[in-house]
């Protein structure tokens, strides 16, 4: 993992853990090696999963530590968000997306709908990040929320969009180092069960499906 994203990563792991003090320091430090623009794409993706007030508190942060103005309003396009959140969905979830899709609306189809708009159409398609990168610091937002089958699709989802095996390790180490034991040995185990099934696949066996609404 190169250093800008691993601070990117550090930052969402900071950020989930609720520590202000982390969060500042790994703020300063995406600071100085990180694209300003990919620290507030990382900032805002947060809300996702963390919260409007999460989110809201780490900007404000970022604006002390960076400095920056906030950049321009981005033009709504709903119609294009959803062209991008099904391309975007797709890459994450491979062979399981029309299947997690039915899982989902078979919940609620409007949570089908909101999760390709609004998730993966108007928040992680966005430009500034690379999908790769977004997935590796979802996963480290994820690790300490006891949500495991949501952290489970997203380390699927970083490998998906092209990160190494190596990466997602770093990623959930930089999580659990912020963690309590139990939930730290959580994630690993998640972790683990992620790399066992894609060994058994890659060897030719298939044990994954699709388990309340995210890819199992």
């Amino acid at each position: 993992m190169d250093e800008a994203t691993r601070a990117l990563v550090a930052v969402s792991a900071a950020l989930a853990s609720g520590d202000r003090g982390a969060l500042g320091e790994a703020l300063d430090r995406a600071a100085e090696v990180a694209d300003p623009l990919a620290v507030e794409e990382v900032l805002i993706q947060s809300y996702l999963f963390l919260g409007y007030p999460a989110a809201l508190n780490a900007l404000a942060l970022w604006r002390e530590t960076s400095g920056l103005p906030a950049p321009p309003p981005t033009v709504e396009d709903r119609e294009g968000w959803r062209r991008r959140g099904e391309a975007v969905c797709a890459r994450v979830y491979g062979g399981q997306y029309e299947r997690l899709r039915g899982n989902v609306a078979r919940l609620h189809p409007d949570m089908e709908r909101w999760m390709l708009e609004e998730g993966y159409g108007k928040v992680l398609g966005r430009p500034g990040v690379e999908l790769r990168v977004r997935e590796l610091c979802i996963v480290a937002l994820l690790a300490g929320q006891g949500a495991e089958p949501q952290l489970y699709a997203h380390l699927r989802g970083a490998l998906n969009a092209g990160a190494s095996p190596e990466e997602v390790e770093e990623a959930v180490g930089l999580a659990c180092a912020s963690l309590d034991p139990a939930r730290a040995e959580s994630a690993r185990r998640t972790w683990a069960e992620v790399r066992r099934r894609r060994e058994e696949r890659t060897g030719g066996s298939t044990t994954e499906g699709v388990r309340g609404g995210h890819v199992r």
